[in-house]
């Protein structure tokens, strides 16, 4: 009987392996750094959930305390600002996509006209996505006023930078040669980007664009804390007046709305893609 020969792995297998442990060493070592001064206490959280649900439900103690049940007087209201919200939502994804199309174009090895352009469009979408939803919110809000407007335009900043940022990356790993047949064909620098490139990156533009619609409803419903309009100035001010039962039917109508938008553009996107 022949004797057994252990069958030792490749170097470049065991140097694979060796490489993924070292990653996976690095990042826990790196969530230990992370928990020094972040105060994350496993404890306060177990201690905390009876008080947290005595603040959503109610305590004997106080009467007509808690959330539930939820206070249908101004429901009409809500739902009247929660669509206002959508349409935050709507018109700053299209101004975002707008924006985001050129942008990204201009954001592409493949596409852009010179470097020093694509470093500096680069940049700039660095900036857009660099500012929160809310800071961009105050800085229209001081510019333009209170109401709806600077929330669209915060949100239109934003997610032109998050937009022409993906458009940018599925613009550089188009198929090349696609773009040498149209280039061949003698088509100008226009007509090989609508015949050439458009056509590859059409699917995830619609993608995109349609998730980050979703995201912008959810965003748009607390720009209302700053000014910004939609029903989250609704939110602050009946949890500020602790009309908990009120807040209760807010957060409802948003849940639900969300729930929605969600459900319909993911149809939508099954559709167009």
């Amino acid at each position: 009987m022949a004797p057994s020969r252990t069958i030792e792995p490749p170097p470049q297998v065991r140097a694979r392996f060796l490489r993924n442990r070292l990653v996976w060493l690095g990042l826990l070592l790196t969530l230990y750094w992370a928990s020094f001064g972040t105060e994350i206490s496993p404890q306060k959280l177990w201690s905390g959930l009876e008080r947290s649900w005595q603040f959503i439900v109610g305590s004997p103690e106080r009467p007509n305390s808690g959330f539930f049940p939820p206070n249908l007087d101004r429901l009409g209201e809500y739902l009247n600002e929660m669509v206002i919200t959508i349409k935050m939502a709507l018109w700053g994804t299209a101004l975002a996509a707008l924006a985001a199309i050129p942008l990204s174009i201009l954001a592409s090895r493949n596409t852009a006209p010179h470097p020093l352009i694509y470093q500096l469009t680069r940049r700039v979408l660095d900036l857009f996505r660099g500012l929160n939803e809310f800071v961009l919110a105050l800085i229209f809000v001081a510019a333009v006023g209170l109401g709806p407007f600077p929330g669209i335009l915060a949100l239109a900043v934003y997610t032109a930078g998050i937009l022409g940022k993906l458009f940018s990356e599925a613009i550089e790993v188009v198929d090349p040669g696609q773009l040498e047949a149209v280039r061949a064909s003698g088509a100008s620098g226009l007509q090989v980007f609508t015949h050439g490139v458009w056509p590859q990156v059409l699917p995830t533009v619609i993608s995109m664009t349609l998730y980050r619609f979703e995201s912008n409803v959810r965003s748009a419903t607390v720009l209302g804390l700053v000014g910004a309009g939609g029903i989250g100035l609704y939110v602050t001010e009946s949890i500020r007046a602790f009309d908990f039962k009120a807040a209760s039917t807010i957060l409802l109508v948003i849940i639900v709305s969300v729930m929605l938008v969600d459900y319909l553009s993911s149809k939508l996107r099954e559709r167009l893609t």
